[in-house]
């Protein structure tokens, strides 16, 4: 039996219930209705107040990141208040102050192997509003397997995707994307920028395929890839279909279990060895300046020549990333080398390239600038 609404409830809802799709029994559908999402970041953020303030009358949130400044530009469920608290627990209150007559739950946690059975279970839908590989793999691999639609997101700079991954109807996410891309090929949000509204867009339409699919109405992205673009205000869609050889939802399936999603798309965990490339080839700031004093050390910048307008370190020379390989001639392998980026994510991925290239005496600053900017030169701006 669907839950009634309450007077109050009725005239919040009113504009939902003149709708003939939707009406009274829709908006108790809605009431009565979970759904998970997976990440309070740029595409969580929209997609949960959206869904709050539709009614949706049980929402689970799971993340284990808190609320950074650089969060702020696009992350609007966050508030200069909330900097330094738990995403989840700055959502739930934000969430509720929109519409205290739903239940969110949080989930502080992060979403692994090991907890996403549990997590997901007792959710009608899924909205993947993650961030990277493993957990988009994680998140399709888990509905495919409890039989839920899986609404997907996904943006950089000024593009967005989304479609509706659901087994049962249509095509998974192993379906269109088989395998994960190399590691370091697709730059994050962090690396790589995007534009503040861009999310907004995103978001807004997961959380318009959740909605459609709780209460039953129109036609849904399954079997769907829309793409966007912001520059133009271009939506195209790409029709993708079952793959029959797909390894979980496939006629044989062989990926029967929850698997180590990390080692899968080929990126450390969050215990990875600490003398793995990257981390026994760090260099503190710290130790970076005593060997900029003594004048030893060939400083590289490996970020894109417009991020020096917002900070740099004197003597750097600039080899962006993209052109390191085709320039690694004019590096000397005998001279002591140290490359960084904004965080450090970037200059890693040089050190492998220039490691796998023969190169010995190479150090990765640990941090990035941003690093550098804390505990050497704080005049510099962190971004």
């Amino acid at each position: 039996m669907l839950p009634k609404l309450t007077q109050e409830e009725i005239l919040r809802y009113s504009r939902h219930l003149l709708i003939p799709e939707v009406g009274l029994k829709g908006q108790q559908k809605l009431k009565s209705a979970s759904v998970l999402l997976i990440g309070m970041g740029g595409l969580g953020s929209p997609a949960a107040l959206y869904l709050a303030a539709a009614g949706v009358g049980h929402l689970g949130l799971v993340d284990h990141d808190v609320v950074d400044p650089s969060n702020l530009q696009r992350q609007i469920i966050h508030g200069t208040s909330t900097i330094g608290t738990a995403k989840v627990e700055s959502a739930r209150k934000h969430l509720l102050d929109l519409n205290p007559n739903i239940e969110v739950k949080i989930f502080n946690e992060s979403f692994t192997s090991a907890s996403a059975m549990r997590i997901t279970t007792n959710y009608d839908l899924v909205i993947d509003s993650s961030d990277n590989f493993p957990t988009r793999y994680l998140t399709n691999d888990v509905t495919v397997f409890l039989g839920k639609p899986n609404v997907y997101g996904s943006i950089f700079r000024f593009e967005g995707q989304a479609s509706v991954f659901f087994a049962k109807e249509g095509p998974c996410y192993r379906c269109l994307f088989p395998a994960p891309p190399p590691p370091g090929l697709v730059p994050s949000c962090a690396d790589a920028g995007v534009l503040g509204v861009l999310p907004g867009t995103i978001g807004t339409i997961q959380a318009t395929e959740a909605l459609k699919i709780l209460l039953g109405i129109g036609s849904t992205l399954v079997g769907r890839l829309m793409l966007y673009n912001a520059l133009d205000m271009s939506f195209e869609y790409v029709k993708i279909r079952k793959n029959p050889n797909c390894k979980i939802c496939g006629t044989n399936p062989t990926v029967t279990e929850l698997i180590d999603y990390e080692a899968f798309c080929g990126v450390p965990g969050l215990h990875a060895e600490e003398n793995s490339v990257g981390f026994d080839w760090d260099i503190t700031p710290c130790e970076l300046a005593e060997r900029l004093e003594q004048g030893k050390v060939r400083l590289i910048d490996v970020r894109e020549p417009h991020e020096l307008e917002i900070s740099a370190i004197t003597r750097a020379e600039n080899y962006p990333l993209g052109q390191l390989a085709s320039k690694m001639s004019e590096l000397d392998s005998a001279e002591e080398i140290v490359l960084f980026c904004k965080s450090g994510t970037r200059s890693r991925r040089a050190l492998e390239l220039l490691v796998s290239a023969g190169f010995r005496k190479v150090k990765n600053l640990k941090g990035g600038i941003n690093a550098w900017a804390q505990e050497v030169d704080p005049s510099l701006p962190i971004y």
